[in-house]
């Protein structure tokens, strides 16, 4: 792994954490003295977290973490629910039988942890989004795993994060992922698009209960 790759992660990882708040300055001296890199890296690692829509270059200022904007988090729920859709409809036909018995797996693992720790959200090791994840591959199309993966996931674990103080549904997500899985198992793509449109409704659903509850 490059300087640039290492600086990168670190930083993603420490934005999405909260572990760098949102709307703080990024200044290079002091994160090039931290992360003992030169800023030729650094700027390198800062234009691609900008690129991620996870930094901004504010006038005077410099890079910026982005704030939690409530209206865009809604807009990009909203995108999710109809890219995901039709991801769950091409997974269901391109999927390999292996790539499913994978998923399979992915999902015993959801289960027994959501069964071991009862009633507690699982945000910390974003299985949720790992189920989604693991779909939106399955696609086998670009341009979605671009737009899902690369541009809106990181955004959606910074909320997460951010949110995790709310009540959890590990239970009812389990249920819904394992329908979703049904139906992609069966080969239904209809099906899957329907139940997996439903479920990110759901989540958007709780998004715009917790941003009313916080305002």
């Amino acid at each position: 792994m490059t300087q640039t790759e290492q600086a990168y992660h670190h930083l993603l990882e420490a934005i999405v954490k909260g572990d760098i708040l949102p709307g703080t300055r990024l200044r290079e001296a002091d994160l090039s003295r931290e992360l003992g890199l030169g800023r030729g890296p650094l700027r390198d690692a800062l234009h691609r977290l900008e690129s991620r829509k996870m930094v901004n270059k504010v006038p005077h200022v410099g890079a910026q973490v982005v704030d939690f904007n409530p209206v865009e988090m809604i807009e990009i729920y909203e995108l999710r629910e109809r890219l995901e859709g039709m991801a769950c409809e091409l997974a269901a036909e391109r999927m390999s039988d292996d790539d499913l018995a994978a998923l399979g797996e992915l999902l015993t693992t959801h289960r027994q942890f959501v069964e071991k720790h009862s009633g507690e959200a699982y945000i910390q090791q974003d299985t949720d989004l790992d189920f989604h994840f693991h779909i939106i591959q399955g696609a086998g199309n670009s341009w979605l795993t671009q737009l899902l993966c690369d541009e809106l996931y990181h955004r959606v674990r910074m909320y997460r994060y951010q949110s995790a103080h709310q009540k959890a549904r590990p239970e009812r997500a389990m249920k819904e992922h394992t329908q979703i899985f049904e139906a992609l198992s069966n080969r239904d793509g209809e099906l899957a698009a329907m139940l997996m449109r439903r479920h990110i409704a759901t989540a958007r659903e709780n998004l715009i209960r917790y941003i009313a509850n916080t305002q």
